[in-house]
């Protein structure tokens, strides 16, 4: 357990290297910066605040407040298949601690860190925490790429838009990145090697025997990659809502088709926050649409306020921990 509580003192906010996180704090304010010198901040907010408003902002929250139930569903469809059907409140509560440690905590980890810490608890295994929630955020890699392709069949208009390709271009190379990393995990010559070894390597053939599960039952598949496309589009329909609560008049096929990409590139370890990143890509897609960059940039920031709105509510998990290991369903008490 020794490597459990080590993760979760990372990820309460012990970065390993000192330099990286004020590099990244760079990289977000230089963006930041570039857009900030072209915008118009008369245009980010609606001119008139009406109760409508706050209804959209109240919507776009409880839809992200959803979406951290959906997730938790989808890390739950995981471990089954390793066996492990642990409790969804518990998963609920080691994702919102999760949320607090990646969106509200300045630490370089994420709240990926702590979630396998704690879902190693539950499950009484590092290895098949680690390994279940690898192999939940890889089910990400194929739930973007198509949403992204829905909305362009959708609106195929918007293959002319100058940003489709970018788009299309970062859905595809994220197809490709899962490819190879799904050969490499089911390879019993690659990370197959690792699965009895007692030393950190033991991650990675876990990660390969979750792999080679999901390939003998298919059934599996479809329960991990449904629960993955309803949590993604939970994503985009609270972007959608967040530009009706700034009155930004986006096709929602736009919406559909580009914030998967926006999405995928703002995880990107090369920001805090996605910031800088995420408010560029929206300025990049939206603005030949005819949105302004400063309601691009707004899209963005409040996107990102939501998250923290959500993430906030993790705070009483994170604080009281998981001092008790949770059974799986069905184990005796």
């Amino acid at each position: 357990m020794a490597a459990t509580d080590t993760a979760e003192n990372a990820a309460a906010g012990r970065p390993r290297r000192r330099w990286v996180l004020p590099l990244r704090i760079g990289v977000s304010l230089a963006l930041l910066a570039v857009l900030v010198w072209k915008m118009n901040f008369d245009t980010m907010l609606p001119r008139q605040r009406h109760i409508s408003t706050v209804a959209w902002l109240v919507a776009a929250v409880g839809t992200a407040l959803i979406g951290i139930v959906l997730s938790a569903w989808r890390w739950q469809q995981v471990l089954a298949v390793f066996d492990m059907p642990i409790r969804l409140r518990i998963l609920v509560s080691h994702y919102l601690a999760g949320q607090f440690v990646g969106n509200v905590l300045p630490s370089t980890i994420g709240g990926d860190v702590l979630r396998v810490s704690r879902g190693a608890k539950s499950t009484g295994s590092s290895s098949t925490a680690f390994a279940s929630v690898a192999l939940e955020r890889l089910t990400g890699f194929v739930a973007l790429p198509l949403i992204c392709f829905i909305g362009f069949a959708l609106e195929p208009s918007l293959l002319e838009e100058r940003g489709a390709w970018i788009a299309l271009a970062i859905s595809l190379g994220t197809l490709v990145a899962l490819g190879v990393i799904l050969v490499l995990a089911a390879s019993p010559r690659l990370a197959g090697r690792f699965k009895d070894h007692d030393n950190w390597m033991r991650f990675m053939g876990a990660v390969h025997i979750g792999v080679h599960r999901l390939r003998r039952r298919p059934h599996l598949v479809g329960a991990v990659l449904g629960t993955a496309v309803i949590y993604q589009a939970s994503t985009v329909l609270t972007v959608w809502l967040a530009t009706r609560a700034l009155n930004v008049s986006v096709p929602t096929a736009a919406v559909i088709a580009f914030v998967p990409a926006v999405a995928m590139a703002q995880v990107i370890p090369i920001s805090v926050g996605g910031f800088g990143v995420r408010e560029g890509m929206l300025t990049l897609f939206l603005t030949p649409l005819g949105v302004s960059t400063g309601k691009a940039v707004g899209i963005g920031l409040l996107w990102y306020f939501i998250m923290l709105v959500v993430s906030l509510a993790g705070a009483p998990a994170f604080a009281v921990g998981n001092r008790r290991a949770a059974k799986p369903i069905g184990s005796p008490r």
